[in-house]
C-alpha cells in the first residue's frame, strides 16, 4: 500500500481532545512525581502519558497512565552489595500503587539504557508521547538521540505484528467487537505499515500514523466514525463489526504471515550508553 500524502485533519480537532488531560489529573501526576523524588531519593529523568491517552483514543473513563525514568544518585550504583535496605536487592522499577484513576510506574535509568540498546518498543514510544508532564531537557534529548541510534526495524516490526496477530484472534471472531479491541489492532497493524515504508520508528500518537498512511478514503471515514464513538463511550462498549475496518485488518494480518518483510536490525555504541549513563549520574544534577 503506498504512503499517500497526509491530509490535515490533525488540525481540525484540537490537541487536547485528542490526548486529554484534566488540570486536576496533572496534578496529581506532578504531585505523585514529586512524592517519588522524595520518597525514593531519585530525580525524574523523563516523566510522560502512555496508553489510550497517549495514543489519542482515550474513553471519557479511562484512566491516567504515568510513565517515567529516573535516575538515582551515584553512590546508589557503586555499592557493593546492591540492596536498598537490609537483605533488600535493589529495584530498577518504581510503581506507586493503581487507584481508579492513576497508574504511575517507571524504570531506573541504567534499566532504560539497556532497554534502548534492544531497541524496546514500549520505550520508544513513551519518549515520543505527545503528553509530557516532566523533564530533564538536556538528557532527555539525548535519550531520544540514543533510541534512534539504537531502533531497529526488525525488532519493532515483529512485535506490533505480534501485538496486532495475538489481539485480533483473541476479541475480532465474532460479529460485535469491544470499540477498543478495534483500536488495540488498528494502531499496531498501522505501526508495521510505518515501519515497512517510512524511515523512523513508528508515532506513538495514532492520528499521526492514520494521516500518514490513511490520509483519506472509506477505511479512513470508517475509523474517523469509530474514534469518534470511542472519545464519547465507555471502555466497556461493544459494537457491531465494521467491515471496512475489519477487511482491511484480516488482509494486512494474512499479508504479514505470508512474507515477513526485510528489515534491518538496531546497531549502537555501548560505549556511548556507558559515557551518557555516567554522566548523568555524575554530578547528581538536580538532587538537593
Amino acid at each position: 500500500m503506498p504512503v499517500q500524502a497526509a491530509r490535515n485533519s490533525m488540525t481540525d480537532v484540537p490537541d487536547s481532545d485528542i490526548h486529554p488531560i484534566a488540570p486536576e489529573q496533572r496534578a496529581a501526576v506532578l504531585a505523585a512525581l514529586d512524592g517519588i523524588e522524595r520518597d525514593h531519593d531519585v530525580r525524574i529523568v523523563f516523566a510522560c502519558e502512555s496508553g489510550s491517552r497517549g495514543w489519542g483514543f482515550s474513553s471519557p473513563d479511562s484512566d491516567y497512565d504515568a510513565r517515567f525514568v529516573y535516575a538515582h544518585r551515584r553512590d546508589w550504583y557503586l555499592s557493593v552489595n546492591e540492596r536498598t535496605g537490609p537483605g533488600e536487592p535493589q529495584r530498577d522499577v518504581i510503581e506507586l500503587p493503581i487507584d481508579d484513576e492513576l497508574d504511575v510506574s517507571g524504570w531506573d535509568l541504567r534499566k532504560a539504557l539497556r532497554l534502548l540498546s534492544k531497541s524496546n518498543p514500549t520505550l520508544l514510544e513513551w519518549l515520543r508521547s505527545p503528553v509530557v508532564y516532566r523533564q530533564d531537557q538536556a538528557l532527555a534529548t539525548q535519550l531520544r538521540a540514543i533510541a534512534d541510534e539504537y531502533y531497529s526495524p526488525l525488532a519493532a516490526w515483529h512485535h506490533y505484528h505480534q501485538m496486532a496477530r495475538g489481539t485480533f484472534r483473541a476479541h475480532h471472531q465474532g460479529e460485535r467487537i469491544r470499540t477498543k479491541k478495534y483500536l488495540y489492532v488498528l494502531r499496531p497493524v498501522l505501526a508495521c505499515l510505518w515501519i515497512e515504508q517510512i524511515e523512523g520508528p513508528p508515532p506513538m500518537a495514532f492520528e499521526t500514523l492514520l494521516d500518514r498512511l490513511l490520509p483519506h478514503g472509506a477505511l479512513r471515514a470508517a475509523i474517523d466514525t469509530l474514534l469518534a464513538k470511542k472519545r464519547i463511550s465507555k471502555e466497556v462498549e461493544h459494537g457491531p463489526r465494521v467491515p471496512e475496518i475489519s477487511d482491511f485488518l484480516e488482509t494486512q494480518l494474512q499479508r504479514m504471515e505470508a512474507a515477513a518483510p526485510v528489515l534491518a536490525a538496531g546497531r549502537g555504541s555501548s560505549a556511548r550508553l556507558d559515557a551518557f549513563f555516567r554522566s548523568a549520574i555524575a554530578a547528581d544534577r538536580g538532587h538537593t
